[in-house]
C-alpha cells in the first residue's frame, strides 16, 4: 500500500514549488481559475451584444441554428443553473455563456453560477490533467514502450470517438434530407 501511494504523490507537482513561469503549482491553478472565469464574462457580454445577430455571426453559423436553439430551450428552462451544468457538457462549455448572454439571463446570477462552475469544474481538470500528464511521463521514464502503447491506444480511442461522431451526424442529415 505504501508503494502505491508513493506513485501517486509523485503524479502531481509539490503545490509550493515553482511550477510555471517560476509561480508554484497552486497559484498558476488558481490564475487558470481566474482566466476562465474571465473568458465566461466575456462569453456573456459577447452574446448579449450580439443579440439576435448571434445566429449570422461566425460562431452562430459555425454552430448552427438548430444547436443555438436547443441551447436556448436549456437556458430559458434552467436560466442561471444552465451555466452551472454547462461547465460538465462539453459542448455547452462555450455556447451557452454566448445564449445565456443574448437571452439576458440575469447577470448577478450569472456571475454566481459561472462562478461556482469555475470553482468546482476547473479544478477537477487541472489537478487530474496534471496526474494524468505527470503519471504518463513517470510511466515514460519507467517503461518507455508501455508509454508509447498506452498513448496510442488513447490518439486510437480519440480518433474512434471523432469518426463515429461524424458518422452519426452524417447519417442523421441523410436522415433529415430523405424525410424532406
Amino acid at each position: 500500500m505504501g508503494r502505491t501511494m508513493w506513485h501517486a504523490a509523485i503524479a502531481v507537482p509539490a503545490p509550493t514549488e515553482p511550477f510555471w513561469l517560476g509561480l508554484p503549482y497552486w497559484l498558476v491553478g488558481a490564475v487558470l481559475i481566474l482566466a476562465l472565469f474571465g473568458a465566461f464574462q466575456v462569453y456573456y457580454w459577447v452574446g448579449r451584444r450580439l443579440g439576435e445577430k448571434l445566429y449570422d455571426s461566425r460562431i452562430g453559423v459555425k454552430v448552427g441554428r438548430e444547436r443555438i436553439q436547443k441551447i436556448e430551450q436549456v437556458v430559458e428552462r434552467w436560466g442561471a443553473l444552465a451555466v452551472y451544468g454547462c461547465f460538465w457538457v462539453p459542448m455547452l462549455r462555450h455556447t451557452l455563456p454566448w445564449v445565456a448572454g443574448a437571452l439576458r439571463v440575469s447577470y448577478p446570477w450569472y456571475v454566481v453560477a459561472s462562478a461556482l462552475g469555475c470553482l468546482t469544474w476547473a479544478p477537477l481538470w487541472w489537478f487530474g490533467g496534471t496526474a494524468a500528464v505527470f503519471g504518463w511521463l513517470e510511466l515514460a521514464r519507467r517503461s518507455p514502450v508501455t508509454a508509447a502503447v498506452v498513448a496510442v491506444v488513447v490518439v486510437g480511442l480519440v480518433a474512434w470517438l471523432v469518426i463515429r461522431r461524424r458518422l452519426k451526424r452524417r447519417r442523421a442529415a441523410d436522415d433529415k434530407a430523405l424525410a424532406s
